[in-house]
């Protein structure tokens, strides 16, 4: 083995290493406690020639090494083996995966069920969402992610190395790139509370994309063009609204409201209307079987079951749709007020363009009845809800992920 001290030094290392990172000539240190690193060192010719070099950290006396492996010209021919790239939407509600030319492959809850004497994992995704409300005193079943930001750090590495491990396969030779949207307007910390969670959970490398930015992606608006773009995206946790010229964020503005206050404002108005409590999983299912935003040409009525608040017996009643418009009314209206703000902040050639071009809808939020016609009537524009609006922040980041590069410094 021969110490990195005596190998030649490469200009792109020693900036690394200026920067504070641990790195050895042409072959990036992944500062695992197990000490390799699989990354090709293409310009180290060892005796036997051009080789993979195996990286490992001696502790003992504080020197990095590089161990010559012969072999192995075989990964530079063909790097597309050996590299694997994803895209993730870490939503409040759902999480989505996107695997580099597969496309959508994974969308389950963000949801984990712990034991709670010792905080390990039961479940996690669809198997742990069926326990909502629904658990003994020694399982808990909670979601790791709250206003599209980390609540919980150690349960959220949990479930992302659970979806990562899903979809993709690691081992000693693969590079794993992840890209994770992220809400507009989040702090630092949060932000690396995203990626030290994607890193733990088996990244290589991640890249952190605002939702607005992967969101207009995903459903083909045209945000490199020199025009007007506007996405209203609405989340589980959040509502992120941008208007988009040029490739980058003329406006945008994130508010904590989705879909998840959706459900609470539900539950508020029948426990306070009619003494009947619900859980969460009740109100969502409200709300996607009645929920409305605006009047229907005909009302509609759901059988609402739960547990009495006087007499605390199960009781049911019907709810229509007219009463779930007036639960979620002031959620409709922070949302339309938020986009009708930032119509006020924008260059007037934008706002031109969007009298033409309009306002596009995303996320789940936008499958509630006539929300389009709502937010229409307000601004005096047209409002089209996107085609796959669930899935329009994963498909963007699938698109960013063919151009990481790009994009990478966008955040």
């Amino acid at each position: 083995m021969r110490a990195v001290a005596d190998l030649p030094r490469c200009p792109v290392t020693e900036a690394e290493e200026r920067s504070g990172g641990l790195r050895c000539e042409q072959v990036r240190w992944s500062g695992r406690a197990d000490g390799l690193c699989r990354c090709l060192n293409e310009s180290y010719d060892g005796p036997s020639g051009p080789s993979v070099a195996e990286v490992s950290f001696d502790y003992a006396v504080n020197k990095l090494f590089i161990k010559e492996t012969t072999t192995t010209l075989m990964f530079k021919r063909f790097p597309g083996l050996f590299n694997q790239a994803i895209g993730i939407d870490l939503g409040t509600a759902n999480t989505l995966v996107f695997l580099k030319d597969r496309g959508v492959v994974l969308r389950e809850p963000s949801v984990v069920a712990i034991r709670t004497s010792t905080r390990k994992p039961i479940a996690v995704g669809n198997e742990a969402r069926m326990m909502l409300g629904r658990t003994p005193g020694d399982i808990q079943a909670l979601r790791p992610m709250k206003d599209g930001v980390i609540a919980d750090f150690e349960i959220s590495e949990h479930m992302l190395r659970y979806f990562i491990g899903k979809v993709a396969r690691k081992s000693l030779f693969t590079n794993l790139t992840v890209v994770v949207a992220v809400p507009y307007g989040i702090t630092a910390v949060e932000r690396r509370a995203v990626m030290d969670s994607a890193y733990r959970a088996g990244a290589d490398d991640v890249i952190t994309i605002p939702e607005p930015v992967a969101s207009a992606i995903g459903v083909g608006l045209p945000v490199e063009e020199p025009t007007g773009s506007m996405i209203v995206d609405i989340g589980g946790g959040t509502t992120e609204v941008a208007v988009l010229s040029l490739g980058g964020i003329v406006h945008a503005r994130s508010i904590r409201v989705g879909g998840d206050e959706f459900d609470m404002s539900i539950i508020k108005y029948i426990r306070n209307s009619y003494n009947l409590i619900i859980g969460e999983r009740t109100a969502e299912e409200i709300k996607i079987k009645i929920g409305s935003a605006y009047a229907l040409e005909q009302e509609l009525t759901f059988e609402v079951k739960g547990r009495d608040n006087v007499t605390g017996l199960p009781r049911q009643l019907h709810l229509t749709s007219q009463e779930v418009r007036e639960a979620m009314a002031d959620n409709i209206n922070q949302i339309i007020e938020a986009v009708k703000g930032s119509l006020e902040r924008i260059p007037p050639e934008l706002s031109s363009d969007l009298v033409d071009r309009g306002i596009v809808l995303a996320g789940g939020g936008s499958l509630i009845r006539k929300i389009d016609r709502a937010i229409s009537e307000a601004t005096g524009l047209p409002v089209f809800v996107a085609e796959d609006p669930l899935c329009a922040v994963v498909n963007g980041t699938g698109k960013i992920l063919a151009n990481s590069s790009r994009w990478s410094g966008r955040d």
